[in-house]
């Protein structure tokens, strides 16, 4: 049941719907004030009252009946108090009988939302820095789905500009074909990295012919530039399928070389492209913003020309409802400068384009530069964890079925989790001992709950019928904490905030922990409660199972 959807249905407040009231009902921090809360400070300008007085007003009429046991007024809050048996006994139920689905709704039934997220660069291997978009754009893209909507995961190929002319250049002084066949994308970017360090200026210009024959479509160099495209698909597809991402467009930015025409002439129609010393802009100063610039002097284009022809195509493709860009915070002036512009010319859907900004994702060496070559390369950091979690494994259970196997779900889970559970913005320094912890706030936590839950399952065999009678503290908060799922992933999808998600595992998982150690299970004094104990236990996996698998994480059954 929904309870919050319940209250809400039942309360009446001048000037607020129902729906209005239901996003506005929350979790109280103290559990003894009440199991759910409307804080009625939104309400005192529309009924001319105090928050105090409507919530006492509010309590006097609401019907207590046998969902809602208990209302009460404090301080300006109206708090609710639901029947623990009524509750216990409905969510179970929903959970067990709806599986996989529970959580899941059809709200997004006819709505598109396309997500631009992990965007690899041609010829460069992914490194750390990737991390953040490739699991927080592949986490969105499976929220949504849960929720019903229609999802195109799109991957903007950095497939563009003057640095292909130097890697052919590169190539051409110093590569061998058996050599980068054999080193793939990383002996493509060791003679990108030499290059930077020793190319001459007849070398330079060199590769600016190289990048003019590509753009003029000689054949060498295109065959040149496709095999390393080939090559660095190849290389990422790898690691995709180690982080559980898809793509439904692999569309880059080449992919819009001919449809940018079009937009700088609508630029020029609509009055909106002005000259500023050889260049083509459009002046943004009037909003607070640089200008944004269009064609370089010598008449090239830029990522914001390739943007804005991606979006014009993106809606005429798809007729999106959103579409999301999931890029570092470094680019919030060119999302909010090239979203002005698609506005200024006139585009009523430029409001549904949603920069979804994330924090940097380091080492705790600090930054850096693919031009030098000093970089952690994101195949590395998922290798070290899969290796760690091997030899703590190999520690804890060295009699361990599978543990190669164990190892690469919770490795490649520790990395997963570990830009997923802090909010999106934050900038997060990496620490292999900290995502690795059994006992921090970790997806490692997490999963030996889940295992911890199956043995338990495991050892009882099949789970008998039960009756809810007396639900005690332990029991309760865990069942509220389930109940609480499709809510925050409702929420997860607004915010564009996985780590809802994240953060609710560990705190069911906190909640499960404390439920196994003050509750007996398989040992208890009835059959009844037994039963009971036991359907608690199999709700727990199955939505942690489900909550991981919207952030692309699996959990083995033993650990």
């Amino acid at each position: 049941m929904d309870y919050k959807q319940y209250i809400s249905e039942k309360l009446t407040v001048e000037g607020f719907s129902s729906e209005q009231l239901y996003d506005l009902i929350a979790l109280p921090p103290n559990t003894e004030m009440g199991d759910y809360a409307l804080p009625c400070f939104r309400f005192a300008k529309t009924m001319r009252k105090s928050p105090v007085a409507i919530a006492e007003s509010l309590q006097r009429t609401y019907p207590v009946d046998e969902i809602i046991s208990c209302v009460s007024a404090v301080n300006g809050y109206l708090n609710f108090s639901v029947n623990k048996g009524a509750m216990a006994d409905a969510t179970l139920k929903k959970i067990l009988s709806e599986g996989d689905s529970f959580g899941s709704s059809q709200e997004g039934k006819g709505k598109t939302i396309c997500i631009d997220y992990s965007s690899v660069n041609i010829a460069k291997p992914f490194h750390i820095g990737h991390l953040s978009t490739t699991v927080l754009g592949g986490s969105l893209y499976k929220i949504y789905k849960f929720l019903g909507y229609n999802v195109v995961g799109i991957n903007h190929l950095g497939d563009y500009g003057t640095q292909f002319g130097k890697l052919i250049c590169a190539y051409k002084h110093w590569g061998n074909r058996e050599e980068v066949e054999k080193g793939g994308i990383h002996a493509i970017n060791d003679l990108y990295v030499r290059f930077n360090n020793e190319a001459t200026e007849e070398m330079e210009s060199e590769a600016r012919e190289y990048f003019r024959l590509i753009e003029s479509g000689d054949k060498e160099a295109n065959e040149i530039f496709e095999w390393f495209k080939s090559l660095t698909m190849a290389y990422v597809q790898k690691i995709y399928k180690k982080l559980h991402i898809t793509f439904d467009s692999y569309a880059g930015e080449r992919f819009y070389t001919d449809k940018m025409q079009p937009v700088i002439d609508e630029l020029e129609e609509k009055g909106l492209l002005k000259e500023s010393e050889g260049a083509k802009i459009v002046d943004l100063e009037p909003y607070g913003m640089a200008p944004c610039l269009i064609l370089r002097s010598d008449g090239a284009s830029l990522y914001a020309t390739r943007d804005l022809a991606a979006a014009i195509y993106r809606k005429n493709t798809y007729d999106f409802d959103k579409c999301l860009y999931v890029v570092a915070y470094q680019q919030n002036l060119h999302f909010k400068q090239f979203f002005k512009v698609l506005e200024l010319m006139g585009k009523p859907w430029a409001k549904d384009l949603v920069h979804v900004a994330y924090g940097m994702v380091s080492l705790e060496d600090g930054a850096m530069s693919t031009r030098k070559g000093k970089v952690v390369w994101l195949e590395d950091v998922i290798n070290r964890c899969v290796e760690k979690a091997y030899t703590v494994i190999n520690e804890k259970n060295p009699d361990l079925e599978n543990k190669q196997q164990v190892a690469e779900t919770v490795g490649v889970g520790a990395a997963i989790f570990g830009a997923l559970y802090n909010n999106k913005i934050k900038d997060i320094t990496f620490s292999y001992d900290k995502v690795l912890n059994f006992e921090g706030e970790t997806s490692v936590y997490v999963q030996y709950t889940a295992a911890r839950a199956n043995s338990v399952l495991t050892k009882a065999g099949a789970c008998g019928d039960y009756c809810v009678k007396e639900v005690n503290a332990a029991e309760f908060e865990l069942i509220k904490a389930l109940a609480s799922f499709p809510d925050t992933v409702k929420e997860a999808a607004e915010k564009y905030e996985p780590c809802l998600i994240s953060r609710l595992c560990v705190d069911i998982s906190q909640k499960f922990n404390k439920f196994y150690f003050d509750c007996k299970i398989l040992s208890a004094e009835d059959e009844n409660t037994k039963n009971f104990r036991l359907a608690i236990t199999k709700a727990t996996l199955q939505v942690l199972r489900s909550a991981f698998a919207l952030l692309g994480i699996g959990i083995p059954e033993k650990m």
